[in-house]
């Protein structure tokens, strides 16, 4: 049975915090916290610490833990190793029981820090401390009912009014990259978690808590090293069965599971050990951040997944047949047009065109041919097919602009779930892109990247279906070696 989840608000949703170290630079880890919140637009009671005191933007500051008056939630720390477990205690001393740690110089640090690490562990099971971190880059949570950040990222995810994605990392570096490419791709990235040492709180910790959470729709994880496999196993499991978890493993190579161990402290694993965990976990695995990424593309619009059965809508042949090669690498089912759409598009297309699966419009198809194509699949072919892929090449002699607008009109009221992709020079491609993200598109550059978005939503729904019976095998996974 899966053990309830430790109530991780204070960390997300904190109603007062104090940052232990807090500055006006912005350059400065404690400058860059206090930035990060006024960016987030954090709603709750700020207490800067700084033996200084003085105006911090905007936040009268305190020069001492012991000055602060009521008692806050959570503490945020950024200060120098040496005296991160003196503040502990402090915060200890003045009825604050939950502390983030940012700076590193813990189990990471030679036998200095493994004693340092020693004596945090005693102090805070004395004291009745949970701590978030050591040596992380902080949390993002911005929840539209209560947005906060306490971090030094320099960005902050775009965010989502519903259905966000989490992401709980092992590595700062990648959570960093992983916001800069949410923005660049408009992917509706809620959570962030920088795991850092996972003195109390590692990744089963935070998937249990994000996977509760309504305002998260699916979670993507990086993982080196795992604790305790079993209650991963049964975390995951649990979250699997209400909404996806995709997972990249790093470590999966003897270079890579030699790295893996001098960053985490992580056993090396091949990659069958590493399938064989995931499947028992009810986790879609990933084998590359870019894949990873695609998945959050495709998760981020479509949380539950789809099905298997795909219809291919091309104006060029070639895109069209890489498309299907990819599909059906995935695992996705091209099946014959329907009958009735097929007469349809065979009476009113050229005799070029191809009426398959693919279809092929022919290059010079413009907003007439791509509509009718369109309206013929949802009036004839919504129950034969789970989604469409649309491949939309612009050649010089066709005005791309009105069959965007055409696309984006029908895309609205669609029966199937669409996702479109564009190739070739696109002068007004941030413009194209981003008419079909508002009409609910996901909008990619090339279609085997589209198609593979569309394998990982068709695996969801398996796995789900599993999970819910609780009929996903078991396997072992070498549990992490403590450092």
């Amino acid at each position: 049975m899966v053990m309830s989840p430790p109530d991780l608000s204070p960390f997300f949703a904190p109603r007062s915090i104090a940052v232990i170290g807090a500055g006006e630079r912005a350059t400065s880890s404690g400058g860059a916290v206090m930035q990060m919140l006024q960016r987030a637009a954090y709603g709750g009671r700020v207490v800067p610490v700084n033996p200084r005191g003085g105006n911090i933007f905007g936040y009268e500051a305190v020069t001492s833990i012991a000055e602060i008056n009521p008692p806050v939630e959570t503490a945020v720390i950024v200060i120098r190793p040496d005296a991160i477990l003196d503040a502990v205690g402090e915060c200890a001393d003045r009825g604050i029981r939950n502390v983030l740690i940012l700076p590193g110089g813990f189990a990471e640090a030679g036998p200095a820090g493994v004693a340092r690490n020693a004596a945090l562990l005693r102090l805070a099971a004395e004291r009745g401390v949970t701590v978030a971190g050591p040596n992380c880059a902080g949390i993002v949570h911005l929840d539209p009912k209560w947005r906060f950040a306490a971090t030094f990222l320099r960005d902050l995810p775009p965010g989502a009014e519903a259905d966000g994605l989490a992401f709980v990392s092992q590595s700062g570096a990648l959570a960093e990259e992983f916001i800069d490419k949410a923005n660049a791709r408009a992917l509706p990235l809620t959570s962030v978690v920088s795991v850092g040492n996972a003195v109390h709180l590692g990744v089963e910790d935070y998937l249990a808590w994000l996977g509760e959470r309504p305002e998260i729709g699916a979670a993507l994880l990086y993982v080196e090293s795992i604790e305790d496999h079993e209650r991963f196993r049964e975390v995951a499991r649990k979250v699997a069965a209400a909404k996806p978890v995709i997972a990249l493993f790093g470590g999966r190579t003897d270079v890579g599971g030699r790295a893996a161990s001098a960053h985490t402290g992580a056993i090396a694993n091949d990659d069958a050990a590493i399938d064989a965990f995931c499947a028992s976990c009810g986790i879609i695995r990933v084998e590359s951040l870019r894949r990873l990424l695609v998945a959050a593309k495709a998760f981020g619009r479509f949380p539950q997944g789809l099905g298997r059965r795909t219809l291919i809508l091309s104006n060029s042949g070639g895109p069209g047949v890489i498309c299907a090669d990819r599909a059906a690498l995935e695992g996705l089912e091209l099946g014959a047009l329907p009958q009735a759409m097929a007469d349809v598009l065979r009476q009113q297309l050229p005799p070029e065109a191809s009426v398959a699966n693919p279809i092929d419009l022919l290059a010079d198809a413009r907003e007439d041919r791509f509509g009718l194509t369109f309206e013929a699949a949802m009036t004839h072919a919504h129950q034969a097919y789970d989604m469409v892929l649309m491949i939309h090449v612009v050649p010089f002699m066709v005005d791309a602009g009105p069959v965007i607008d055409r696309l984006a009109e029908l895309a609205r009221g669609a029966r199937l779930p669409v996702m479109h992709s564009m190739m070739g020079t696109l002068p007004g491609k941030a413009d194209w892109f981003a008419s079909m993200e508002r009409a609910g598109v996901p909008m990619f550059n090339d279609v085997e990247e589209m198609a593979e978005a569309a394998g990982l939503l068709a695996r969801y729904p398996i796995v789900r279906d599993s999970a819910r019976r609780d009929t996903l095998p078991t396997a072992v996974f070498h549990d992490r070696k403590r450092r």
